[in-house]
């Protein structure tokens, strides 16, 4: 193989690819990507055998066409520290040499037939949905899934699509977050479908970059699900199991509602906040006709007292709530202002911006 390859644009694809592979595996050859440089296209591939990338490389000039795996953390210093427009990047006998203007890096590579192989998305999609629409989609759920859980299905995201419209919820079991993303377009088979996503897909999903006109191309095979954006192909194999049935524990009689501005909410909470402990995680929020106060405390520290006006024509009640997980919501509201539903203090807190998005949040104990 000998290719010249622009360095800006290695390096960005070198910086998604790195995000799959993994740190420690008892197959070193996954600890590589894997180099495909054809005259056609240049494509570079990252799998954990879980998770795969499959990158097509723009401004390749390819002299001589080849392929080898190299280890990708020392390819992509490499790369990141290199100042040159272009490299050159040779490979023959196991070995792969990177050339700049003032400098030559030798890496000790594999063969490419030892690499396992990452899908390609051929054929026709089943649904399509905007970049720009998925990622907003993917900030305003990703948070709430689990991240280490006995409950598998809590650890992904469910998807499921209803005709031109797609649902994307995530919960680890203390709050929950629900947000409409507008598909492009749809397959009528797929017009009812429920699916599970690893979270760790869905942050590489919010990772890949593109213009905002950009089309994210979805398809399901067997237990897998392909992304086809720009010039990434992103595949993941589901997550199995049965996600929870989100509906039951949204609630739907309450009367105290409250219409708050996100940015001044966001601001107390984060202030009342300041002074609690590890012991004491909690914050209390006091809403009343005229004012909602947010207040923490901690024995060994002190105590914080925020107060915001409001208006309020509902019966005055105390909740608690992690100011953590209430901070999470706030910053993934996309809307000036937001609604607030309360019941009574034992049961969850409801956020909702517009219709599109909406948050449970399981109230905590402040006794």
């Amino acid at each position: 193989m000998n290719a010249q390859f622009n360095r800006a644009a290695l390096a960005e694809a070198l910086g998604l690819l790195t995000s799959v592979v993994p740190s420690r595996t008892p197959k070193p050859i996954l600890q590589c990507v894997l180099i495909n440089a054809q005259k056609k296209e240049t494509r570079i591939c990252a799998t954990d055998l879980e998770v795969g990338i499959n990158h097509a490389i723009s401004g390749v000039q390819v002299d001589e066409e080849g392929a080898i795996a190299v280890q990708a953390d020392r390819l992509n210093a490499i790369v990141r520290e290199s100042t040159e427009d272009v490299l050159k990047v040779e490979a023959a006998e196991g070995m792969c040499t990177v050339t700049g203007a003032d400098s030559k890096f030798t890496i000790y590579g594999q063969t490419a037939d030892q690499y396992p192989k990452v899908p390609v998305f051929e054929g026709s999609s089943d649904i399509e949905v905007s970049l720009e629409n998925l990622q907003a989609g993917i900030e305003q759920c990703l948070f709430a899934a689990a991240k280490e859980s006995s409950r598998y299905a809590i650890n992904g995201v469910l998807w499921e699509t209803k005709g031109k419209k797609m649902w994307l919820v995530a919960t680890d079991g203390r709050r929950l977050a629900r947000c409409r993303v507008n598909l492009s377009s749809a397959h009528r088979e797929q017009a009812q479908r429920k699916v599970i996503v690893p979270a760790k897909t869905m942050a590489l999903l919010s990772k890949v970059a593109g213009h905002n006109k950009e089309t994210v191309a979805v398809k399901l095979v067997d237990n897998q699900i392909l992304f086809s954006c720009a010039d990434v192909v992103l595949s993941s194999n589901l997550v199995e199991g049965n996600f929870p049935n989100y509906d039951d524990i949204i609630p739907t009689d309450y009367q105290k509602k409250l219409r708050l501005s996100t940015a001044a909410t966001l601001s107390a909470v984060r202030r009342a906040a300041l002074l609690t402990s590890e012991e004491s995680r909690g914050i209390k929020l006091s809403i009343s006709s005229d004012s909602i106060v947010f207040s923490g405390r901690a024995p060994e520290t002190g105590d914080a007292r925020v107060s915001m006006p409001i208006e309020y024509k509902g019966e005055p009640i105390d909740m608690g709530f992690n100011p953590q997980f209430l901070g999470d919501a706030l910053r993934a509201i996309q809307t000036p202002e937001f609604e607030m539903e309360l019941g009574e203090p034992d049961r969850p807190g409801v956020i909702k911006s517009g219709t599109d998005f909406l948050y449970v949040l399981m109230p905590i104990s402040l006794a």
